[in-house]
């Protein structure tokens, strides 16, 4: 089921506010599903690769935040690499959702609490617009590439493995 509200999230409050197109994509989220991305990918009949997953790094004691596709997974030397740090280490959960003021499976690379270095894998750039989380589990935000680059303050790098 595919609508296109758009619930209030710190994601849509920020694109709203600095005037960024995008669309609302509201899914049932089912409770037991643990694989968030690939969840909203099957439920709004999307390609996989064009559905980004958000995942938070511990990079050199900063914490990274990486958009990955939900068909990959995040090579932790090519983040180190591309943020300027040493080595890389998937954050805390519970930290990552402090720092993000978003729940895990909800984590939004928008509208962050705390807004924290981001690094887009460059895959995003081969599509118009891509797929990542509006900032709750059973809701995506879908943008151009380059405006989630500017909204965020992100590079683009070979991240995915």
């Amino acid at each position: 089921m595919k609508r296109t509200d758009a619930p209030g999230t710190p994601a849509t409050v920020a694109l709203t506010a600095a005037g960024i197109a995008f669309s609302a994509h509201v899914y049932e989220h089912d409770p037991r599903a643990t694989n968030f991305g690939t969840e909203a990918a099957e439920k709004l009949g999307l390609d996989p690769e064009q559905v980004f997953k958000t995942l938070v790094a511990d990079v050199g004691g900063t914490l990274v935040v990486a958009v990955v596709p939900v068909t990959g997974m995040l090579d932790l030397k090519a983040l180190a690499a591309a943020a300027g740090g040493g080595k890389a280490a998937m954050a805390d959960p519970k930290l990552a959702e402090r720092r993000s003021g978003y729940i895990v499976g909800g984590i939004s690379p928008i509208g962050q609490k705390t807004p924290l270095t981001t690094v887009i894998d460059e895959t995003a750039i081969l599509f118009d617009t891509v797929f990542v989380s509006g900032g709750r589990r059973g809701f995506d935000i879908e943008l151009a590439p380059d405006d989630l680059a500017s909204i965020t303050g992100a590079t683009f790098a070979a991240i995915a493995k």
